[in-house]
């Protein structure tokens, strides 16, 4: 087992209000948020991760949420300040902040920047008005234009536009004409992914009318032709970049590198060495026990048992579209490649998968059935 590359991850959990489709860990906002005490506990959460660091560089910094734009300039800024006192940050550190254009001002998000943010992540979802409805959204098509405009301008080492298809009654034309749109903005890097109805979300109780399976997969395939004509390329399941501006943040996270996470029901793992053991840890989920300072922070930390390795690997090197190196698999679990040989047996005979001496490599099959490919491990 080698030591992966670092990042960090913030969790902001509040939202204005919560959408029908979310089932991430986020709350909507009753008065202002109290970014003063939230801070302070983030730090103090960061210090007490420090024993897992390991003296390593932070590569990448992604502030998530909830809605991270509806922290202050000065807040974030207080943030990044805070975390540079502890960990030693990469020259070249990506430090991507989630915003929502509902709250999408062009001052403020200048002083996101000023405060040492260099990638934006904007939720557009739809530009079709009732979509944006139907999704809870609470900013309009202009209000989506107008931030990505905005974006373009506030020279940013690169930004990201969110997209969604497969919306309620969205038939082929529309889910086109919203990532036509998306396109002739010109964003560096595009995530276009199907809307999914999770368990414990508003739409779970009240399900709205999706898309049937073969127009979705007319929308999944005319969009990845008009995405690849523009010049992006498609490296993860739902991710599209030009050249350069791939995420490098959500590229450790699919290659099983390790991450800190901070913030309420935030996710660290971490590869300690010398045990040759994976540690995992969730903290505190609610943000008022996240904020009582006579509660721990940690709700639970565990150590992956090496029988799930196998699943956990491949679970996240799968989401990328190219080769998996098998000199990965060693340097990332510490287990012989004789035990991933094995477990990916099933889905090589089936077509799933090939495999040379370096490399295991999905085929167009198993590209559209990844899924399968975990189901067939043993």
């Amino acid at each position: 087992m080698k030591r992966p590359p670092l990042s960090l991850y913030v969790h902001i959990p509040w939202c204005v209000q919560k959408c029908p489709y979310c089932d991430f860990n986020s709350h909507a906002l009753k008065g202002g948020v109290p970014e003063e005490a939230y801070i302070g506990r983030l730090l103090d959460d960061l210090r007490a991760d420090l024993e897992w660091v390991q003296d390593r560089p932070l590569q990448s910094i992604f502030i998530g949420g909830g809605t991270p734009s509806l922290l202050t300039p000065s807040a974030v800024e207080r943030l990044l300040s805070g975390i540079e006192s502890y960990l030693v940050l990469a020259d070249d550190c990506e430090i991507t902040l989630e915003a929502n254009p509902g709250t999408f001002e062009k001052e403020r998000f200048q002083g996101f920047v000023d405060a040492g943010v260099n990638r934006i992540s904007i939720g557009i979802q739809s530009l079709h008005a009732e979509q944006l409805k139907r999704l809870g959204r609470i900013h309009d098509p202009d209000q989506a234009r107008a931030a990505a405009c905005h974006a373009k301008e506030l020279g940013l080492t690169s930004y990201n536009l969110d997209l969604m298809h497969g919306l309620p009654e969205q038939s082929l034309a529309q889910a086109m004409a919203d990532l036509d749109e998306i396109i002739a903005l010109d964003p560096p890097h595009i995530s276009w992914y199907q809307l999914t109805i999770e368990p414990n979300t508003s739409f779970a109780s009240r399900p709205p009318t999706l898309p049937d399976d073969d127009t979705l997969w007319q929308i999944y395939q005319q969009g990845h032709n008009k995405l690849a004509a523009a010049g992006y390329q498609h490296y993860e399941v739902s991710a599209y970049a030009k050249p350069g501006h791939q995420s490098r943040h959500n590229r450790n996270y699919w290659q099983f590198g390790d991450y800190l996470g901070i913030g309420c029901g935030a996710h660290s793992k971490i590869s300690l060495i010398e045990q040759e053991q994976i540690l995992r840890c969730e903290k505190i989920k609610h943000p008022q026990g996240y904020l009582n300072l006579s509660k721990p922070l940690r709700y639970r930390t565990w150590y992956v048992d090496k029988a799930e390795l196998n699943f956990e690997f491949f679970m996240n090197l799968l989401r990328l579209n190219e080769p998996m190196h098998k000199r990965l698999y060693a340097d990332r679990t510490g287990l012989p490649l004789e035990h991933a040989e094995r477990a990916l047996a099933p889905a090589i005979d089936k077509g799933l998968l090939t495999s040379n001496e370096d490399f295991w490599s999905t085929t167009p099959l198993g590209r559209r059935f990844l899924n399968s490919i975990l189901d067939e491990m043993v």
